[in-house]
């Protein structure tokens, strides 16, 4: 019986570590990692590095890794390597939502890297639809695996985007 249940976790340990997948600890150090990265270019290089060498990414891990080419567009100080950068983000951003279309964390990474790309670029392509499935989630309550900070966080943000209708802030506020 012990040798089924190491046989077992071993097991389960490798898919983990083959799909590309961090453990819930290491997503929540990774999340927590992605907030001092919007300030520091050095960390954004580090985790972007660490994420870009997994194998067979799932999709959350595609998102942080987006969301980290997002941030080397913020710290470049080349116009050129910025809009690289962005775009490079964005693709990525698509490739996770296309994994995994209905994770409204993934949904909320590419609205606010869209939220934060200048409109005069033209990059911005995704917003309204971002916008209309994570509101679609707050409006039946599926948040999937997303804990109650990032659910009245994600609320806060839409709100306070100013990109939201009327309607669908009161749909928002509830959680906020």
């Amino acid at each position: 019986m012990i040798k089924k249940k190491l046989l077992f976790l071993l097991l389960f340990g490798s898919i983990q570590i083959c799909k590309g997948q961090l453990t819930p600890k290491e997503i929540s150090i990774l999340k927590t990692d992605l907030v001092k990265a919007v300030e520091n270019s050095k960390l954004t290089d580090s985790l972007c590095n660490k994420l870009t060498r997994l194998p067979n990414k799932t999709a959350l891990v595609t998102a942080y890794n987006g969301t980290l080419e997002a941030l080397k567009a913020k710290h470049s100080w080349n116009p050129y390597n910025k809009i690289k950068y962005v775009k490079a983000s964005l693709k990525t951003m698509g490739k996770a939502v296309d994994m995994d279309k209905e994770n409204m964390e993934i949904r909320f990474m590419r609205f606010s890297i869209e939220h934060y790309t200048p409109g005069f670029l033209g990059l911005s392509k995704d917003l309204t639809v971002d916008r209309q499935e994570i509101v679609k989630h707050y409006q039946n309550r599926n948040f999937g695996l997303a804990d109650k900070d990032l659910i009245k966080n994600v609320a806060k943000f839409m709100i306070e985007s100013k990109r939201c209708t009327a309607e669908e802030i009161k749909i928002l506020k509830k959680f906020s």
